[in-house]
């Protein structure tokens, strides 16, 4: 077994999988990585590894909470964050949001959803091309729905932009540090003002549910209301955000799979899962995992305190579940990809993501029936130090535009 221990995280290019996860799958698949924070930990590339970090409830995020756990940024996890919560207090949280985001729940958003996304293209019409797909689709589809469902005027959603998009830096060195605390700060604070309002003229938006479940069933903390608040509206509209472009600049750079969805736009659910198994967002396997006892994983002994990360970009690659998976195969059958997680910490909002996905590369590609991109795709810029991939701009072109069905 190679014992060698890897630096950690790996730089992200672009949107490639940096090919040591194929060496690590093939070679151990438990392997041994040092982070910049917190000491070193095992990383799980191989699929089945992978899902059986996220459900062993043995290893445990709930430990990083205020220790020098092995971790990507400078900062240390928050105790009071579902994101660091285990069952069944993470369960119970869980609940109380569940609702919002049940495929049928979320059913019921499409026809709001289509008329933002139409909205913003007749504005990119207007002004004509060449347009940045970031700034004018690709961030306000997703914050305007999500600020909609939680109750955040409209004329407060650009701050919430610029809070959330600076608590997604990586932190290198104090003054990152500083601007993300800061950022946190003012989000939290502008929350607790949303659910004063609240308290005072009660709403049926999310945090108005929220507030409620707090104050008549006490069924969650002030802290914990806020935090899971903030928590959705930090990583929910960014997520999103970026990985409609990501997702567009994909199709756009393979064109055989571009023409093969327009000629058949049927395939648009199945075109975004094999999307999101095929295109990384995270620049790395994001939450350590502390082993609670002894736990063996892929054969290999997780030693009582060590800590684990769970890679699925790594995982979405094994060629022991995905025929091919280095190619890109928009009607791929069955495609159990663990792009929004696996277990307790699935992503709670998966099924908003993938109707605000559909809805945009189908709208985008059915308006635009030869949209491209207006540089050149190795000129694209990406973001960096971020815990998430995307392009800083996405300029596209066009020469026919359709109305609105």
């Amino acid at each position: 077994m190679n014992t060698e221990v890897c630096p950690y995280p790996f730089a992200p290019s672009a949107l490639a999988v940096d090919a040591r996860y194929g060496q690590m799958r093939e070679q151990q698949g438990m392997s041994r990585v040092r982070l910049p924070y917190g000491g070193e930990a095992w990383l799980a590339t191989r699929y089945e590894d992978v899902r059986a970090v996220l459900v062993d409830r043995r290893l445990m995020r709930s430990l990083t909470v205020g220790k020098d756990a092995p971790r990507g940024t400078e900062a240390i996890e928050s105790e009071s964050s579902i994101i660091t919560m285990d069952p069944p207090v993470h369960s119970r949280l869980r609940r109380l949001v569940a609702a919002a985001f049940t495929p049928k729940r979320v059913e019921t958003l499409r026809p709001r959803i289509q008329e933002i996304t139409d909205g913003l293209i007749d504005r990119m019409i207007e002004q004509g091309p060449p347009a940045d797909l970031v700034s004018a689709f690709s961030i306000p589809l997703p914050i305007t729905a999500l600020c909609e469902l939680l109750g955040v005027p409209q004329e407060d959603r650009e701050k919430v932009h610029t809070w959330t998009d600076t608590m997604l830096m990586l932190s290198g060195d104090g003054s990152d540090h500083s601007a993300i605390m800061t950022a946190q700060r003012e989000l939290w604070g502008y929350i607790a003002g949303l659910v004063a309002e609240r308290r005072e003229t009660p709403t049926d938006d999310l945090i108005g549910a929220l507030v409620r479940a707090r104050d008549d069933e006490g069924r969650l903390s002030e802290g914990e209301l806020i935090d899971l608040s903030g928590g959705i509206l930090a990583v929910g509209h960014e997520t999103t955000a970026n990985h409609i472009s990501n997702l567009l600049y994909t199709l756009l750079t393979n064109p055989e799979q571009l023409a093969r969805l327009r000629s058949d736009p049927g395939l648009m659910p199945s075109a975004v899962e094999e999307l999101l198994r095929f295109v990384p967002l995270s620049a790395s396997a994001s939450f350590a995992h502390i082993a609670s006892e002894d736990v063996e994983i892929g054969g290999q002994l997780i030693r009582k305190g060590e800590a684990v990360f769970a890679d699925v970009d790594g995982a979405n690659r094994d060629a022991t579940v995905f025929a091919c998976p280095e190619d890109l195969d928009l009607a791929r059958p069955r495609n159990h990809h663990v792009g929004f997680g696996h277990g307790p910490h699935h992503c709670l909002g998966a099924q908003m993501a993938r109707l605000e996905l559909q809805v945009a590369l189908g709208t985008l590609l059915a308006r635009f029936p030869d949209l491209g991109l207006a540089v050149d795709a190795a000129e694209v810029p990406w973001l960096s130090a971020r815990r998430q991939r995307g392009p800083e701009r996405l300029e596209l072109t066009w020469t026919e535009a359709l109305p609105a069905q």
